[in-house]
């Protein structure tokens, strides 16, 4: 979480007049409600709410890569005049995704999980697939919604407000989920880009390998990359005969550039990075902003540089931490009554932990569209709000306790005792916690996998999670002179 954002940006809705056009990879004509001119203005309109939400990793040598790479593949793509724009966000999920108008992003965390250059290039080919192939133009179609995509805790956005699937949705982050045919196509137009611009798509299918790994692996956040789609280990068969047919029909040497992509990524953060936040023995700290909070035993979490969100697994509540508009507590609570429609049911001034701070319960309002006659909504299903405005440091913190109205009761039993212990954080030991980080290193003799791991001093507990991170098993035999990745601070 990070101070300098302080709201969250619903992705506009474009509805245009119906027309059906060509599509330039398929070439068969189909509606579209999209033209590229809004496809592009969606793309501007997106990227500072994609910024403001997961902030961009600041690496020069893998942005200067990843544009390099992007603009090559873009240059023999079926649509090579969009003016593309590639970034890393600095986030340790792994994950990549497109939004229309040529806006390509991939995750530190996903950077981090490639092994290879043709992994990443396969990646890059299936998302620039989904733009040239007008997957959000087709999705639209089909749907009748222009809705392109939202971000994470757009829960508190009134015209989401209206149901327990956004608490849920409150959790994650969230961009258009293609359709099964539109994944396949797109894992078939990246073998064609990948090859095209002279990778081994053949490792785009190993790279299903560490994301099923993931996926399976307990503990582990499951990756949106893919999430919704085709099983990993189905689509791993299916690329690999893909990519054999495209190298059997164009005969040439295809790359992989293991140890290049190896030694660019030496040193590349992992995991969690301390300083915007980050959660140890059911304690969540910030050691920038200088506070911290429990979390509720056994309930998920997930940061981000705009707001910190965690509830518990059922989906039926959550808790959202962000900053608050206003310079006062009186200012920050009029904005937020006014911007989310609340209707205030109760409010009172108190002092938690020696900070001023105001309590609002409230719920949110059924959105009248113009025209249209009052919606009426069940009061148990209704949208219920507990909310903390916390005066501290010169900025006001929003904590918000989300449930339906019929169930509100017992979860404010949590939320209240996560808001009364929101405190300074002194601790110097959270305060200069460093991040780990991804380190290159050379094998100095033949072993299994988990035999390396033990020479390179990393602990046994941690031999999965480095196996995933390098593509191998345990029992994998490593030869000497082989490049692998460790973690280190």
């Amino acid at each position: 979480m990070n101070k300098t954002f302080s709201n969250l940006v619903l992705f506009g809705t474009l509805f245009v007049f119906s027309a059906c056009s060509r599509n330039p990879v398929t070439g068969k004509r189909e509606l579209s409600l999209m033209s590229t001119e809004q496809e592009i203005a969606i793309g501007k309109e997106s990227h500072p709410s994609v910024v403001a939400t997961m902030g961009l990793y600041d690496d020069k040598k893998l942005t200067d890569f990843i544009n390099l790479k992007g603009k090559e593949m873009a240059k023999i793509s079926h649509r090579p005049d969009l003016p593309y724009q590639f970034y890393i966000v600095d986030s340790p999920v792994v994950n990549a995704f497109a939004v229309p108008g040529g806006y390509v992003y991939f995750t530190r965390g996903i950077m981090a999980h490639f092994n290879n250059e043709a992994e990443f290039a396969g990646v890059l080919g299936h998302e620039i697939g989904h733009i040239t192939a007008r997957h959000s133009a087709r999705q639209q179609a089909t749907q009748m919604l222009g809705t392109i995509g939202m971000i994470g805790g757009a829960i508190l956005v009134p015209q989401l407000g209206q149901n327990l699937e956004a608490l849920q949705q409150g959790l994650g982050l969230f961009l258009m989920k293609y359709s099964r045919d539109h994944e396949s196509e797109s894992d078939k137009i990246g073998v064609e880009y990948s090859s095209k611009i002279g990778y081994d798509a053949n490792q785009m299918a190993n790279f299903f390998s560490t994301i099923k790994r993931i996926s399976d692996n307990s503990g582990q956040q499951v990756p949106d990359f893919m999430s919704t789609h085709p099983d990993p280990a189905d689509r791993n068969r299916k690329v690999k005969e893909m990519a054999t047919a495209y190298q059997a029909q164009n005969k040439a040497t295809y790359q992989v550039e293991r140890e290049r992509y190896l030694r660019m990524i030496d040193g590349i953060l992992y995991g969690e990075d301390p300083k915007q936040g980050f959660v140890e023995n059911d304690m969540f700290y910030h050691p920038e902003l200088r506070f911290q909070f429990p979390v509720p035993k056994g309930w998920q979490h997930q940061n981000s540089p705009a707001q910190f969100q965690m509830g518990p697994k059922d989906g039926k509540s959550a808790m959202i931490l962000m900053l608050a508009k206003g310079n006062s507590l009186e200012e920050a609570s009029q904005t937020l009554v006014k911007e989310l429609g609340l209707k205030v049911l109760e409010s009172n001034r108190t002092t938690i932990n020696g900070n001023p701070a105001y309590v609002l319960i409230s719920q949110q309002q059924p959105q009248q569209q113009q025209g249209q006659p009052q919606q009426q909504q069940d009061p148990k299903t209704a949208l219920q709000i507990g909310t903390w405005l916390i005066q501290y440091n010169n900025a006001v913190y929003a904590l918000h306790g989300l449930s339906a109205a019929g169930n509100f009761e017992s979860a404010y039993r949590s939320f209240r005792p996560v808001a009364e212990n929101f405190r300074a954080l002194t601790d110097q030991e959270k305060i200069n916690r460093k991040p780990e980080r991804v380190q290159i290193r050379t094998v100095s003799r033949e072993g299994s996998f988990r035999e390396v791991m033990g020479t390179l001093g990393m602990p046994a507990n941690r031999v999965e999670e480095l196996g995933v991170l390098n593509s191998l098993r345990p029992d994998d035999k490593v030869a000497r002179g082989t490049l692998v990745k460790i973690i280190g601070r």
